[in-house]
């Protein structure tokens, strides 16, 4: 069979090449085209775009690269047809991939969804866009089925692939020692920062987390490097300040780190799921800002708290990330506090709604099945 994947970002990059891991499996002789990262390029498709070549936050950022942005879907559309793929797989990425959706909607190309946008969030009446032009949607939430039911609209949920991704690394990730002699760190206790994937989060979001540093002398910093992006768009904020920058080892820096700040995103859940007290940071233009408050329809903005229902970790939103307002929370995350144990309870509630592991295999499972009928 023949795919073709469109992924945006760092996240979506991972579970596509999760999911194209167990396709493969299923599909010996699947013949893969796809956009995404060096994650789906390890997994032997044939790359057509980077994601950083695609990834714009914030309405100002898009308006700004509405030429580009036009140009990437002509470019799309045209090697979709192409190539002539049995089905098309959109991975998140809403803004683009629901334009594309149309498209093979009326080519009457079979497209399904993997990783459900956050349509629950703002936009709600996208469902009906999906509903029209989906052919099948997946969901890695249980709230997201009973979301699309009330558009009378069937989804497979299939459980969360993180769960998968962290059980696969976990065993192979370094020791202590082992990553602090790779990385050149000390033996001081370490708060993470992960600042995001995109240009745009590491301007808005890195500054101020770096200014933290100074209020917490006996433990270090180290900030999670986005793949795909230049190093020197961090050297250009840390300056020379000794903070030190780890690629491609997220995984392995939230294993041995004390807490951490996180950009609102899939990284507050996998911060979780390493038992991680953590801060989340969300920061946008500030015309970006106004136009987001006047239409999102959700009381948190991290999948930790959207999940749980409740504010188990505490969301800095805009004006309200501050130096000051960031270090007074992070004092009680590192410390035997009330809070950090409650935030690890939360944690472990968590895991239990998210339920079982497997989710790339099902998935897989039943893409397969369906395109063999």
């Amino acid at each position: 069979m023949k795919y073709y994947i469109i992924s945006g970002e760092a996240s979506g990059d991972l579970h596509a090449a999760n999911l194209v891991s167990e396709l493969k499996k299923k599909d010996k002789d699947a013949d893969i085209r796809a956009w995404g990262g060096e994650l789906l390029q390890k997994q032997g498709v044939n790359l057509v775009k980077h994601y950083k070549e695609t990834a714009f936050m914030g309405f100002l950022e898009v308006v700004k690269n509405l030429r580009t942005i036009k140009s990437l879907f002509k470019f799309c559309q045209q090697d979709i047809l192409d190539f002539h793929p049995d089905l098309v797989i959109l991975v998140d990425y809403p803004g683009f991939n629901l334009r594309i959706a149309e498209f093979t909607h009326k080519h009457k190309i079979k497209t399904y969804y993997y990783i459900s946008p956050k349509i629950w969030a703002w936009k709600k009446k996208r469902a009906y866009k999906i509903k029209a032009y989906i052919d099948k949607m997946f969901v890695i939430f249980p709230f997201e089925f009973d979301f699309y039911k009330q558009y009378d609209y069937q989804v497979e949920y299939i459980g969360n692939p993180l769960l998968d991704e962290i059980e696969k690394q976990k065993h192979d990730l370094p020791d202590k020692a082992e990553f602090a002699n790779a990385h050149q760190l000390t033996d001081k206790p370490i708060i993470a920062l992960l600042a995001g994937s995109r240009k745009q989060e590491i301007e808005r979001i890195l500054p101020t987390m770096l200014k933290i540093s100074p209020d917490f002398p006996d433990y270090q910093f180290v900030i999670a490097g986005a793949p795909g992006l230049d190093e020197a768009l961090y050297k250009q904020h840390i300056g020379e300040n000794k903070i030190k920058i780890v690629y491609n080892q997220t995984y392995s820096l939230l294993k041995h780190s004390k807490a951490a700040i996180v950009a609102s995103g899939t990284a507050t859940l996998e911060t979780a799921l390493f038992d991680v007290p953590q801060i989340v940071a969300y920061k946008m233009s500030p015309i970006s800002f106004e136009i987001a408050r006047r239409l999102v329809k959700i009381q948190h903005i991290s999948l930790v708290n959207i999940i749980l229902k409740k504010d188990a970790v505490t969301e800095l939103i805009q004006h309200e990330f501050t130096v000051e307002r960031a270090s007074e929370i992070m004092h009680n995350l590192v410390s035997d506090t009330p809070q950090r144990k409650a935030i690890l309870n939360d944690y472990q509630e968590l895991k239990q709604l998210l339920g079982k592991k497997g989710a790339s295999e099902r998935a897989a499972e039943i893409i397969y099945q369906s395109l063999k009928i």
